[in-house]
C-alpha cells in the first residue's frame, strides 16, 4: 500500500510539472531543479540530536553565507573524515564509529547542505565539496570516506580541490550524474523539455557539462589508494555504477557484497575498512 501511495504521489507530482510547462516552463524548470535539490528528510534540531553524535565534540563552521555542522571524536594525529550521503546526516556512520575508534584515530564527521544542523534548503555535490575542502584545511585527513552521494562529493572534492588525502573509501556510491538526473526525471515521468532544461541549468550554475560530471572521470587520474563498495542488491544505487568506479580507479580494491542494501551496514565490511586504513 505505502509503495502504491508512493507511486501515486510521485506521479502526480510529475503529471503537476508536465503540465505547468504549457503556460510557465521556465517555473515549472525550476520546480522541477527544486524538487531534485530539495532533501525531504535528513535534518534535525539541537533538541532532537541523535544519541549518536551526543558525545561528539560539536562545532559550527561558518563557510560564506552558511554553516555547517562538525562532529569530532578525538584520536591521535590520523585523521579520518566522514562524508554521508542524501537525506541523511552524519548519525548514518552510527554503526561504523566503533570499529573506527578502536583505529585510534581521530574522526571527524559534517552534515552536508541542508542536512543534519547545516544551514540551507539545497544540496548539491560542488557545494559539499567546498565544505570538505574548509574542513580539510582545518583538519587534514589522511582518510575519507564517503557513503552515496557523499562519495561522489569525496571524489569531486579529491579532484579539483589540493589536498593530503592517502585513502579513500566509496560505500554504494553513484558515478555518472546524468544517472542521477535520469533516475529522477524516470520517477516523476518528466517531458524530455524539462529533462534538457535540468542538464542545461546544471551546466550553467556549476560550469561543467553534466556528462563530465562523473566520479568514474574524475578518478582515472587519482593516485589515491581505495576501496569501493557495492552491494549486488543496492536498489537506490545500480551495482553497476559500483563497478565503473573501481574500473577507472587504478588503485582501488572492488568490494561486492550481497543482501545488505544500499546502507552496506555489516561487520565483516567494516573490518576489512579498518584493516585497510591500518595498513
Amino acid at each position: 500500500m505505502e509503495k502504491i501511495k508512493y507511486w501515486l504521489l510521485t506521479k502526480s507530482i510529475g503529471f503537476y510539472i508536465n503540465l505547468l510547462r504549457y503556460w510557465n516552463p521556465k517555473k515549472a524548470a525550476l520546480l522541477a531543479y527544486k524538487l531534485f535539490s530539495n532533501p525531504r528528510i535528513g535534518k534535525f534540531s539541537e533538541e532532537t540530536l541523535p544519541l549518536v553524535l551526543q558525545d561528539a565534540l560539536k562545532e559550527t563552521v561558518h563557510f560564506n553565507e552558511h554553516t555547517f555542522q562538525t562532529y569530532t571524536w578525538s584520536g591521535n594525529e590520523t585523521v579520518t573524515l566522514l562524508v554521508h550521503g542524501w537525506e541523511s546526516n552524519a548519525s548514518r556512520w552510527e554503526k561504523l564509529l566503533p570499529h573506527l575508534k578502536k583505529t585510534g584515530h581521530t574522526i571527524v564527521a559534517l552534515d552536508a547542505p541542508a542536512h543534519g544542523l547545516s544551514s540551507g534548503k539545497e544540496f548539491n555535490v560542488p557545494q559539499y565539496a567546498a565544505f570538505i575542502d574548509v574542513l580539510t584545511q582545518r583538519y587534514q585527513p589522511k582518510h575519507i570516506i564517503g557513503h552515496s552521494i557523499g562519495g561522489i562529493a569525496s571524489v569531486y572534492y579529491q579532484h579539483h580541490y589540493p589536498n593530503q588525502l592517502k585513502k579513500m573509501i566509496l560505500l554504494g556510491a553513484p558515478s555518472d550524474f546524468t544517472i542521477l538526473i535520469s533516475n529522477y526525471v524516470k520517477l516523476l515521468g518528466l517531458h524530455s523539455k524539462i529533462h534538457q532544461f535540468l542538464k542545461d541549468y546544471t551546466k550553467e550554475k556549476f560550469a561543467i557539462a553534466i556528462e563530465d560530471f562523473s566520479a568514474e572521470k574524475f578518478l582515472k587520474s587519482s593516485s589515491l589508494l581505495g576501496i569501493v563498495a557495492h552491494d549486488h542488491d543496492d536498489t537506490v544505487v545500480a551495482f553497476s555504477e559500483g563497478k565503473k568506479l573501481a574500473s577507472s580507479w587504478k588503485n582501488a580494491t572492488f568490494i561486492q557484497t550481497q543482501g545488505l542494501g544500499h546502507s552496506l551496514h555489516d561487520d565483516a565490511l567494516y573490518q576489512k575498512i579498518i584493516s585497510f586504513l591500518m595498513q
